[in-house]
């Protein structure tokens, strides 16, 4: 089972913009966190992701999300209540989980730990088609900086940083397309077992 911890973080930012929430507002974001059903469900090949019962699939990728997503992931309540989820989630399936504190955070003693990375240019470019599928209407260079904005957030965040766990597999995928990365993992996670 694969769990898109990002996609939790961009449910609960999509709560909080329609809801008018702001993010000093810890008294609101409490009251939300106990309202707040967020599911992840197959639909064939594709991960729906379900915000109190409404497909949100297509609305926690729009820009307003990205915009706020990095800092609502580092509101001290809403990361406890997510990691909360999460090890939950992984007490129920064999599961794959991908964020940027698994490996360091929710499960430290994951039996096997990868940290993809690739350069914010390539990641830029990437996001950029997904947009474009998706009919989201964004520039390569606002990508490319709410990319860079997240990285630097994310790795000198005081709550649960963006870092390689010291066990963790590096890979860096800048180069490689995406059946590559699969044979990859595939290969990492067959020499672990």
């Amino acid at each position: 089972v694969y769990i898109d911890t990002g996609a939790m973080y961009r449910c609960a930012s999509l709560y909080m913009i329609r809801n008018n929430i702001k993010l000093d507002e810890l008294g609101r974001i409490a009251e939300m966190l106990e309202n707040i059903n967020i599911k992840q469900v197959k639909d064939g090949d594709i991960d729906r992701f379900y915000l109190n019962g409404e497909d949100v699939s297509d609305k926690i990728r729009s820009k307003e999300v990205n915009e706020i997503v990095s800092q609502v992931s580092h509101i001290v309540i809403v990361r406890e209540k997510m990691v909360e989820l999460q090890r939950e989630m992984g007490k129920s399936a064999n599961i794959i989980m991908e964020g940027r504190d698994i490996g360091t955070n929710v499960f430290p003693n994951a039996e096997v730990k990868i940290y993809l990375d690739a350069s914010a240019e390539e990641r830029a470019n990437r996001r950029m088609k997904q947009n474009e599928e998706k009919g989201i209407d964004m520039s390569y260079e606002e990508i490319l900086e709410n990319i860079k904005f997240r990285d630097n957030n994310d790795k000198t965040s005081l709550v649960a940083p963006l870092k390689q766990a010291e066990d963790a597999v590096y890979v860096d995928t800048t180069n490689l397309t995406i059946d590559k990365v699969v044979d990859k993992i595939e290969e990492i996670i067959l020499s672990k077992k």
